[in-house]
């Protein structure tokens, strides 16, 4: 039984529901992130398809053993890309896998550069075992051990030190450094920004320029065959005196070497990287430009020594004693000067790593850094090395037992790149960016207008329907649709600025789809009023007793509907999960407006004489069906016949 229509009280319901669109909409007009004139303020956070943006596909590579990524080595690699472009603060970004190889990502707003996303970010510390020229010239430091350990002037086969380090009160340690060819930042602990020593122009002249493309040869299914490929390309001569050398060779001692070794110089990247370790550093026909356009990740293996170059030379790394993985934090800072850094914290377990490292280069321990690879104070240096390249290599004048800083020439936006490649992790995949498209709002604006047309249509039909079959109630429909059009509205806006959502062309299809959903409690709420005033009640009575009995119902199928949407939003990604949070966001809101407006609106109708009117309340259908049977009951003839 429906309780007393005493009770009712419509006008606190709807009193509720007017301080709800107070509030919200003092939110839209005055909230933090508010900007602008009326017009700007009054805008929702819009997607890509809308509003335009950046698409880049990256497309998965072997890896060095010839074999395809793995379906979860790719949906590893898609959650660490995803956050790091969120960390670009950008809202509703879409990364999504496409086919066995590819991932695409979509940004919407303003046209970003989106290659550094798919960077590997491996960070490596590796000590400085060895130094030499790499830029190809015909002059090389001799490989006696009696070399000096005064670093030659610049410009010369011997490189300098890209920095220095000291030990301080306190367990920070600081960088500055030179920065190296390829534009990186240095890193290394120092006591002052003056610690730093020049590093070693580059040779702008080189025996030999390799090819930027890939080889044309058909890809081997393992390092074994590629080599073996490599080793035919340049000939059985050329092979055997590089295999040879045990250390780099002086070509102006022997011009038959250099004729030998010349084949070296003409191979790929891709090429050099399958190369014995030895073989890429002591053959002087292999540059750095060769070295540093290697296959990202040709240095991954930790446990291995490795080739690299900075400033135009080429040093010989040792094994990995410090690892990414070892570095807790990264955080893009301004330091004393003003500069942008990339502060690095390091794990417990990784701090004790840090610490030994500096002590074996400090000491160096062994005597394995040759007089080549020492810094100007005769100390080992160690190389900080992201991906294949140097990012600095200072000397090391004192065991570290704190935190460090990469410096160099960073702005704001390129160290904050870095801080999130390295805290969000290394990628377990390689990926070659193939194509970034950029979406003009003029086509965004178009969908916009498209969207905006579908849902106008899809309400004017509703409405259209609710006058011809409710009449009067289709006024309640029509105010109903207004109102919860103004709360999802609002919503809309107030999440964009606090969340980051952003509208999509598929959120305004589960707009619209929820228009249908908002229309189903109508017919429920009104047909079971009908039913009521079939019963013999009067519309005033019915109301409630309908209110009672479609409520439920009500509530039932606007639950489905968010459950639906609720799974959706967890299992999809993209756009499919911009629909999903729109379908449920319109559903809560439609409830809303179900208990604090429409209950409480016909409550009031059903107390005026318009109601009680068939024609006019578009109960007509209803009340004839009752007089009818208040007739049959009083004429028992009549209700036989």
């Amino acid at each position: 039984m429906a309780p007393p229509q005493g009770q009712m009280r419509p006008g606190r319901q709807l009193a509720v529901l007017g301080l709800i669109f107070v509030v919200l909409y003092l939110l839209v007009f005055f909230s933090g992130g508010a900007s602008g004139g009326w017009k700007d303020r009054l805008e929702p956070r819009l997607g890509l398809d809308l509003i335009g943006g950046t698409r880049l596909t990256l497309e998965a590579t072997n890896t060095v053993d010839g074999k395809p990524p793995t379906a979860a080595n790719l949906e590893e690699a898609r959650q660490i890309i995803e956050s790091r472009v969120n960390a670009y603060g950008v809202a509703e970004a879409e990364v999504v896998t496409e086919g066995n190889r590819n991932i695409v990502i979509s940004l919407p707003g303003q046209n970003r550069d989106l290659t550094n996303v798919g960077e590997a970010a491996e960070l490596r510390f590796r000590k400085v075992l060895k130094a030499t020229d790499g830029s190809g010239a015909a002059a090389a430091p001799a490989p006696s051990p009696s070399a000096s350990a005064t670093p030659a002037p610049s410009g010369s086969a011997t490189p300098q030190p890209s920095g220095s380090a000291s030990p301080k009160a306190s367990s920070s340690a600081k960088a500055t450094a030179s920065p190296s060819a390829g534009g990186q930042g240095g890193m290394a602990p120092t006591p002052t920004p003056s610690a730093s020593a020049a590093a070693p122009t580059p040779s702008a002249s080189a025996s030999a320029s390799p090819s930027a493309s890939p080889s044309a040869a058909p890809v081997p299914q393992s390092i074994e065959q590629q080599r073996k490929a490599v080793e035919q390309k340049v000939g059985a001569a050329a092979w055997a005196a590089a295999s040879g050398l045990s250390a780099p060779a002086d070509l102006t001692t022997d011009p038959s070497l250099a004729e030998k070794l010349k084949p070296f110089g003409t191979l790929s990247p891709q090429e050099i990287a399958v190369l014995p370790v030895q073989m890429q550093f002591n053959v002087p026909t292999i540059t750095c430009a060769q070295l540093d356009k290697r296959p990202p990740a040709s240095i991954k293996d930790e446990k291995q020594q490795a080739v690299a170059c900075e400033a135009g030379a080429k040093y010989l790394l040792d094994v990995a004693k410090v690892l990414g993985t070892d570095v807790d934090d990264a955080n893009a800072v301004l330091d004393q000067t003003s500069s942008w850094v990339v502060s690095l914290n390091f794990t417990g377990k990784g701090q004790e790593k840090w610490t030994a490292l500096t002590r074996e280069a400090f000491n160096n321990e062994g005597g394995a850094c040759d007089q080549t690879a020492l810094g100007q104070d005769g100390k080992c240096r160690v190389a900080v090395v992201l991906d294949n390249e140097i990012v600095s290599s200072p000397e090391i004048q004192g065991v570290l037992t704190g935190d460090s800083q990469i410096t160099g020439s960073f702005d704001n936006k390129s160290a904050n790149a870095l801080a999130s490649q390295l805290r969000y992790g290394a990628l377990p995949v390689t990926f070659v960016p193939q194509e970034q498209q950029n979406v003009t709002a003029t086509l965004g604006d178009s969908h916009l207008k498209a969207g905006l047309l579908a849902a106008g249509i899809g309400m004017l039909l509703v409405i259209i329907y609710s006058f011809f079959y409710y009449r009067l109630l289709g006024s309640v429909i029509f105010l109903s649709l207004v109102l919860s059009g103004l709360l999802v509205f609002g919503a809309l806006v107030v999440l964009g600025r606090s969340i980051g959502f952003t509208l999509t062309l598929a959120g305004i299809a589960g707009m619209i789809v929820s228009l249908g959903v908002a229309a189903d409690s109508f017919v429920i709420y009104f047909e079971r009023l009908k039913d009521e005033i079939r019963e013999g009640r009067s519309p005033r009575s019915a109301v409630p007793r309908a209110w009672v009995r479609a409520r439920r119902t009500i509530i039932s199928a606007n639950a489905i509907t968010l459950m639906s949407a609720v799974v959706l939003y967890i299992v999809s990604v993209g756009a499919v999960k911009g629909f999903a949070f729109a379908l449920g966001l319109a559903t809560v809101l439609d409830l809303v407006v179900v208990f604090l407006f429409r209950h409480p609106i016909m409550t009031m109708f059903a107390r005026t004489r318009a109601f009680l009117s068939p024609r006019v309340s578009g109960l007509g259908r209803a009340l004839p069906a009752r007089s009818a049977e208040q007739g049959a009951a009083r004429n028992p003839r009549v209700k036989e016949a």
